[in-house]
């Protein structure tokens, strides 16, 4: 396994951990509050707030070096 490919691998796990922590149940609990942000429900807009932040650190960690 070239070193590039090495580095990516490292990256993608390590995102996947972070992604792990951010839906845990504990850091969820904290937004499972009865506020909104422009509306939407906070603990709905933290999941796709997370989830979006994941797509994209995934595609700068895929296409980096590309």
């Amino acid at each position: 396994m070239s070193t590039h490919r090495l580095i990516k691998a490292q990256r993608l796990v390590a995102l996947f951990v972070f992604g792990c922590l951010m839906f845990s149940y504990p850091l969820l609990s904290l937004f499972n509050v009865g506020g909104t942000v422009l509306g939407i429900p906070l603990l709905y807009a933290y999941l796709f707030a997370v989830w979006a932040l994941l797509i994209v650190l995934m595609i700068l960690a895929v296409e980096r070096g590309s």
